[in-house]
């Protein structure tokens, strides 16, 4: 009895969150491992992938990567060219805001603040046919950042990652100490000194995880992406994947699900090799 109310005491206190925990464990890996079948099933239909991992077979990457009407490792590229690039503008503009708003002080700062932050407050799909137009219109005027534009495209999501990346590391550049910045201004050091060898060191971990943060989002998006590039070749990963199924073919869906896989991958090695940096940066800046 007394083993009993023990057990029953240990899972009043703790071993409800063991329970949660491996249902959402369960919730968050099921639909990972029904693709990652489905990528390896004969049939190219879902409804034959019911059974999880009942066969196995490489035809499906082997068709996806061969394939001359679909050229997938462009639209890999394509995306990993454009991620990495707008996640990069994106934070150095983004950190050089937040060091400015946390740093400095000048006429509109607070007001400048709050405007980002309330501009965030409505998703940029919202203004999908102003983009268009707008980035059509530019295009008239400066070619390269047009419409089927790689740079065109990219300069749409700089300008959607700007207030939230600014308001994360304005919170993480307040943690560090003011008496830093005081110390190399003693010694004569200017702001741009101080910000490239001081600050951007010591908010390493703010800093990984905003741009990891803003490739996710650019590499997932589809909206802005298939409004901005209709020429194949030129497309994303996830735009060119919708058009393998946008024709109601119910034989691509093992296709589809290995170039999702496949897509997946860098965002899973990135999470890997910057785990350590994720938690810290997250609670640091945001919590503070």
């Amino acid at each position: 009895m007394k083993t009993r109310s023990s057990f029953l005491g240990w899972v009043a206190k703790r071993g409800w969150r063991h329970l949660v925990a491996i249902v959402m464990s369960v919730i968050a890996v099921f639909p990972l491992l029904y693709v990652l079948s489905a990528s390896f099933a004969v049939s190219g239909t879902l409804t034959a992938s019911n059974q999880i991992f009942a066969s196995f077979t490489l035809d499906n990457y082997v068709e996806l990567l061969s394939d001359p009407g679909r050229p997938y490792l462009k639209w890999w590229f394509n995306t990993l060219i454009i991620s990495a690039s707008a996640a990069t503008i994106a934070l150095l503009f983004g950190a050089l805001a937040a060091y400015a708003f946390s740093r400095l002080r000048f006429s509109g700062r607070r007001f400048g603040l709050g405007a980002l932050v309330l501009a965030q407050m409505f998703p940029q799909f919202l203004g999908v046919v102003a983009i268009f137009l707008i980035v059509r219109t530019l295009g008239e005027a400066i070619p390269m950042l047009g419409l089927n534009t790689h740079t065109g495209l990219i300069v749409v999501y700089l300008g959607g990652a700007l207030g939230v990346n600014t308001y994360l590391m304005y919170g993480y550049f307040n943690t560090i100490p003011r008496e830093i910045d005081e110390a190399a201004k003693i010694d004569g050091v200017s702001h741009v000194r101080t910000f490239f060898t001081i600050i951007l060191p010591l908010a390493a971990p703010v800093l990984v995880v905003v741009w990891m943060i803003t490739y996710i989002a650019v590499a997932s998006d589809f909206v802005i992406a298939s409004t901005i590039l209709s020429d194949p070749n030129m497309q994303t990963a996830t735009v060119g994947l919708f058009t393998m199924i946008s024709l109601f073919r119910s034989d691509n869906w093992g296709a589809f699900s290995a170039g999702a896989l496949l897509s997946a991958l860098p965002v899973v090695l990135m999470f890997l090799f910057g785990q350590k940096y994720i938690i810290g940066g997250l609670t640091t800046g945001s919590v503070k």
